[in-house]
């Protein structure tokens, strides 16, 4: 149970700071008057976004299953650029259209899957120790 929520914090925080990333790339409507209040509101959006990743994406790639395999998974990348947009819809103050969410949605997945791949790797070494 500890390293599930040890992994749910590391991937709030990476995703905090590539929603920062990608909205500094991608974004319109966010203005940055105080750094605090700044670093607040992306920390909210990366808990919204992980949070929706974690229940309503796997309900979506159900749904839109014929359309992922008709176009060879690709359409995962419009899902994952869907989730990234009611991720900026629900969080205050911050605004994006939705190719840029796409484009954001890729950013952010290249995050997990490092993170991912970090992870993964760091439980293979600590097996190999026991």
């Amino acid at each position: 149970m500890k390293k599930q929520f040890f992994v749910f914090i590391l991937r709030w925080i990476l995703n905090s700071i590539g929603l920062w990333i990608a909205v500094r790339i991608f974004g319109t409507g966010y203005s940055d008057s105080e750094l605090i209040t700044g670093v607040w509101v992306f920390l909210f959006a990366g808990l919204i976004f992980s949070i929706i990743n974690t229940i309503v994406k796997p309900i979506v790639i159900i749904l839109s299953l014929p359309a992922i395999l008709l176009t060879l998974g690709l359409f995962t990348i419009v899902v994952n650029g869907f989730m990234v947009y009611i991720s900026l819809m629900l969080a205050p103050g911050l605004h994006m259209t939705f190719w840029n969410s796409v484009l954001t949605g890729i950013v952010l997945s290249l995050v997990n899957y490092i993170v991912s791949s970090a992870l993964e790797l760091q439980y293979a070494r600590k097996m190999e120790e026991r």
